[in-house]
């Protein structure tokens, strides 16, 4: 039997109703990962006591950020994060039917509250915090009857805040056919809503129709909201099936995600541990196109003959280049001279953001740092007179780099 929790909660205080202005999101951020680290360090001591933290944390979030603009999407993502963090916290609680059932109604009336979604995370695990079969059925059937009259009427629209909870109880519940019946009577088919029926079919071992329910919905003519989640789900089925070439193929490329290019490629050789890293890398470069954009990441996994390749073409960064040339200068310098002549004859060409003349003296050093060690100074002092020789758009840099092989002359002269 799990008692009351008499932790004194930090984070309270400053998750009051209406705490936050309209331009206060860093700061709402920062308490959200506050809030996230006291709970977390409370549940390695008192598990009960850390999900009734998850839980006074999801009721006060709508009432003290209601006045922030979210339009950036940053409070939204930390919210969704932070609540997917803490989730496991609430699940696992050691807590007894009738304690957990109090939680549960805390939960349906903070979701009920919610302005903008914020608590969806929760509302679509509903099912697994429920636990015991009971609770998931009574939070299942509880708004049932008015889901399906609302689904059914396809002449007006009328949105059910506990739609997905009843969802995801139904699911956990294995009440898969009601389930399934429920999701036929909607007009719009969105994966928000699917992915229960997805998974309903994939838990009853149907795999190939759950398969088959999720990739009709990647058949839109417009890329359908959740593509990424979609994709990932019906990877998840063919890789279950020892179908993984074809999961790769079909599924893990076009759904590769990441903030930088170096970061999509890890993210698909950790996805698929056995196919050759390289062989990704270029599948990636022949479905992502921008070549040149690769420069970094093929660079960073050590395949120094594909970065040369990548250096070459117009999208490669000047600066990029630059800074590869000076870092590899010493332990590669035969690549290190490669990719500074790529990266002069990008700044000939006009290419580069903010580039100035200075950009070409610097390259013209590192060549010269590097052709030195493999004692090549002459073969790199010939490729600077045929870029010289070149036709070139920008002027400045055409001068700059005629001053530098002007002094490169005297020197050598001297």
């Amino acid at each position: 039997m799990a008692g009351k929790s008499v932790h004194k909660w930090a984070f309270k205080p400053g998750m009051r109703a209406g705490a936050y202005s309209w331009m206060s999101s860093a700061k709402a951020i920062e308490r959200l990962k506050s809030a996230s680290s006291e709970i977390r360090a409370v549940a390695r001591t008192d598990p009960t006591s850390a999900a009734e933290g998850v839980i006074a944390l999801a009721q006060r979030i709508w009432p003290a950020f209601e006045h922030i603009d979210t339009s950036s999407g940053a409070l939204g993502n930390a919210v969704d994060r932070t609540l997917k963090e803490l989730l496991p916290v609430l699940i696992d609680a050691p807590a007894d039917e009738p304690i957990r059932a109090k939680w549960l109604e805390q939960l349906r009336q903070a979701i009920l509250d919610d302005g903008v979604d914020y608590l969806a995370p929760i509302a679509d695990r509903f099912g697994q915090i429920a636990v015991f079969p009971a609770l998931m059925n009574l939070h299942a059937d509880r708004d049932l009857d008015m889901l399906e009259a609302v689904w059914s009427d396809h002449a007006s629209f009328a949105h059910v805040t506990t739609g997905t909870l009843t969802l995801s109880c139904l699911l956990e519940a294995g009440r898969y056919d009601e389930l399934l019946a429920l999701l036929a009577r909607k007009k719009t088919h969105i994966w928000f809503d699917e992915k229960f029926g997805a998974e309903a079919l994939l838990r009853q071992g149907r795999d190939g129709e759950a398969l088959a329910y999720a990739e009709a919905l990647l058949k839109d003519d417009r890329r359908q909201w959740g593509y990424f989640e979609i994709a990932r789900f019906c990877e998840r089925i063919l890789v279950g099936q020892g179908r993984e070439e074809e999961a790769y193929r079909r599924f893990g490329l076009p759904s590769v995600s990441g903030n930088t290019y170096l970061a999509m490629w890890r993210d698909l050789v950790k996805r698929y541990p056995d196919i050759d890293p390289r062989k990704i890398l270029e599948d990636l470069i022949e479905t992502q196109g921008s070549k040149g954009k690769w420069f970094a990441a093929a660079k960073t996994a050590k395949y120094l003959d594909l970065a040369l390749e990548c250096a070459a073409e117009p999208e490669a960064t000047p600066g990029t280049l630059i800074r590869a040339a000076r870092d590899f200068a010493i332990k590669e310098p035969a690549f290190a001279a490669h990719v500074a002549l790529h990266a002069i004859a990008h700044l000939l060409a006009g290419r580069g953001y903010d580039a100035s003349p200075l950009d070409i003296a610097e390259a013209v050093d590192h060549l010269m740092a590097a052709s030195t060690r493999i004692d090549r100074v002459g073969w790199a002092t010939q490729e600077l007179r045929r870029l010289a020789a070149s036709m070139a758009s920008d002027v400045h840099m055409m001068q700059q780099l005629r001053a530098r092989i002007a002094a490169f002359d005297a020197f050598s002269e001297g």
